[in-house]
């Protein structure tokens, strides 16, 4: 059993700008090129869940578009974190303050006033249960952002949960690129 975790290709927003939930496309020659390598190495038949946000809604129609075996769905649960007030403001024009703030208490603060890390975590989770139910024995596939692939690398490690920055995982998954986790039954360490 595999959950393939798929992120994204680059998307057509300026350097430095905090877009988390902002809706903005992707650049479409990158799409194709991530859809044509992903529809390559998938599994038949599998059930593709995306992001609502339209750079994911690019990749999983193109990628359906190759493989008309597979099937997209799409879920609100896959987006990526919501940044409020600062979507769309480049990141060194968000004030000092703010970002202390969410620093201090990371896993629980609202950056932006509407979702915290925390928040992010537990929906992730409720899809990664609904996957779980779903896919038994077979594989999964997720087209997503970042901070989601981040939030299910926390949850196939029992983390349900973070308090600092430290916790949350450094190391992404590229634009257009994908990895493989093998998940463990919610709510259950992995052996």
């Amino acid at each position: 059993m595999t959950l393939w975790l798929v992120r994204h290709a680059r998307p057509l927003v300026d350097p430095g700008v905090c877009y988390g939930a902002l809706d903005v496309a992707a650049d479409a020659a990158e799409t194709q090129q991530a859809a044509q390598a992903l529809a390559a190495v998938l599994p038949q038949g599998l059930t593709v869940h995306h992001s609502t946000l339209q750079r994911c809604e690019q990749l999983a129609q193109s990628l359906c578009g190759l493989r008309p075996d597979l099937i997209p769905k799409p879920d609100t649960r896959l987006v990526e974190m919501d940044f409020g007030e600062w979507e769309g403001v480049p990141w060194d024009h968000i004030p000092r303050a703010a970002v202390d703030a969410w620093t201090a208490d990371f896993g629980d603060h609202r950056f932006g006033g509407v979702e915290s890390a925390n928040a992010v975590l537990q929906r992730v989770a409720s899809a990664w249960q609904d996957t779980w139910n779903q896919m038994g024995e077979g594989d999964a596939v997720w087209i997503t952002h970042a901070g989601v692939i981040r939030a299910a690398m926390l949850i196939s490690q029992g983390v349900p949960a973070v308090q600092v920055p430290s916790q949350w995982p450094r190391l992404a998954v590229d634009w257009g690129q994908w990895c493989c986790l093998a998940p463990t039954r919610p709510g259950t360490a992995p052996d």
